[in-house]
């Protein structure tokens, strides 16, 4: 969620203070608290994004508070229903909380605060606010900011560049970036995607074509490098280029100027180049897939994207610009609770960024004005468990019904008493004259089975239900009956 920039809690409980502070904290609020004592030596001259008031003691200082906030009218005003004071009067009078708080009632406040602010016109900065210089290059790890200070360098030159990185990782972001604080910058930035047109309409998407040209060419049509003219043309996954037409990109490059398919005329090439890749291309010239000579007209500058897994301290930072962005195209505001995410902490994101902002659109969507914790996660990113709230259905079960289910789930996983594992467990393989307890032994081989998808999974129960094939609720219901532990 996009915070305040800072907010300003008076509360005589310290314990009520505390919990302001964190709970304001976590939801990316950064506040000050103090206690009514201390309201004489509030600067109410600063800009304050707003204003949160619990009980207070002394009626005396609730009077004094009051009267500060009427003069102070441009910072907007929350109580809690501890607050007793006459709040209703002051025009900057916002609303009340109830306790204890909850997401969707603290996020709802919130936004009528920054509604409240907006009235009055009064410009608040933002620690979530977008960077207007680097535009989406969210993180703090020392990979990310080794790519900001090479954009810094490069942006001013008219070199080209080559973007490496895993597909996901944002190198059309740093693409974007480098225009955006170029000579160029009012040009357009024209992106194509070598990879995606397919090999023989590739000429004519990036240089254009005459009218009649080819079949199908009714009219002329100008091409990216035309459409490009004065900015920067992206090209994405240029390792996918043709070999034909790396030597026609080559003679551009050299030259500069090129000629539309089916024309003669010739045109001025004045655009900056900037491409990426999610391949190695040096591998690919030794395999004659990749001509060497266009690599080193592209390769001038070459800026290295990190993957997701060699960041993941930016997870948070990055959780925090997603859902900005999902909030401010219509989608509802949700949090991640600490858990989960050091559970995606834990994940190595072969998707990268992609597949992360890809999560957070699907969290948004299931999960709206919600707390997003780690049992609401999919499974492959649940690293770590927390105690839910299971009913003893045994209790209302009779016993011909708990040993049909059990039957049912060791059936249900198509194990075969002509398995060699079986025999470990003393299966009989051809049933004795005296009979067998075919209750108990099921029961040791339901045992050993959730014993071994436990150990498998380090104890996570969401895995090892996952590899048995069965709901996680049924796996602790069946822990709790055999007294398993992880």
């Amino acid at each position: 969620m996009q915070g305040l920039a800072k907010l300003l809690v008076i509360a005589d409980d310290p314990q009520i203070r505390t919990n302001l502070n964190t709970i304001l904290e976590f939801v990316g609020e950064h506040c000050v608290a103090i206690p009514s004592t201390d309201i004489n030596q509030i600067d109410w001259s600063q800009t304050w994004s707003g204003c949160i008031v619990g009980a207070l003691e002394s009626p005396n200082l609730s009077q004094v508070l009051l009267s500060q906030l009427s003069l102070s009218n441009h910072v907007p005003l929350l109580v809690t229903s501890e607050f007793t004071g006459a709040v209703e009067p002051l025009s900057n009078f916002v609303g009340e909380l109830e306790l204890p708080l909850n997401y969707p009632q603290l996020s709802d406040a919130l936004r009528h605060c920054r509604e409240f602010l907006g009235r009055k016109g009064v410009q608040v900065p933002s620690n979530l606010r977008k960077n207007t210089l680097f535009r989406s290059l969210v993180g703090q790890s020392p990979g990310i900011q080794e790519v900001r200070h090479l954009i810094e360098q490069v942006s001013g030159s008219e070199a080209n560049v080559l973007i490496l990185g895993e597909s996901g990782t944002g190198k059309e972001v740093v693409a974007r970036n480098i225009h955006y604080h170029s000579t160029r910058r009012s040009g357009p930035f024209v992106p194509v995607n070598c990879g995606a047109i397919p090999p023989d309409l590739l000429e004519s998407e990036l240089f254009g074509h005459e009218k009649g040209a080819f079949t199908g060419a009714i009219t002329s049509r100008k091409g990216r490098f035309e459409l490009a003219d004065g900015g920067t043309l992206f090209l994405d996954e240029i390792g996918d280029m043709p070999m034909p037409m790396q030597v026609k990109l080559l003679r551009v490059l050299q030259e500069r100027v090129f000629e539309r398919v089916g024309g003669s005329s010739v045109i001025k090439a004045n655009v900056r180049i900037v491409a990426a890749t999610h391949r190695d291309l040096e591998s690919m010239i030794q395999q004659g897939d990749f001509r060497e000579d266009l690599f080193y007209r592209l390769n001038v500058f070459p800026i290295e994207m990190p993957s997701l897994r060699e960041r993941k301290e930016d997870i948070p930072l990055l959780l925090q610009e997603l859902l900005a962005r999902m909030e401010a195209e219509g989608g509802q505001p949700i949090c991640f609770a600490p858990r989960s995410v050091n559970s995606l902490m834990e994940h190595d994101w072969p998707g990268n960024v992609r597949e992360l902002a890809n999560l957070v659109e699907r969290m948004v969507i299931l999960y709206p004005n919600s707390l997003v914790d780690v049992n609401h996660l999919p499974v492959k990113y649940r690293y770590s468990d927390i105690p839910e709230f299971q009913p003893e259905m045994n209790a209302f079960k009779t016993i011909e019904e708990q040993e049909r289910d059990a039957l049912d789930s060791i059936f249900a996983e198509n194990f075969t008493f002509e398995e060699p594992e079986l025999e470990s467990h003393n299966a009989p393989q051809s049933l004795p004259p005296e009979g067998v307890n075919l209750k108990e032994m099921l029961a040791d081989l339901e045992v050993n089975m959730i014993s071994q998808a436990l150990d498998a999974q380090e104890g996570i129960v969401a895995r090892a239900a996952d590899m048995l094939g069965m709901r996680r609720t049924t796996l602790v219901e069946k822990m709790r009956k055999y007294n398993l532990h992880r």
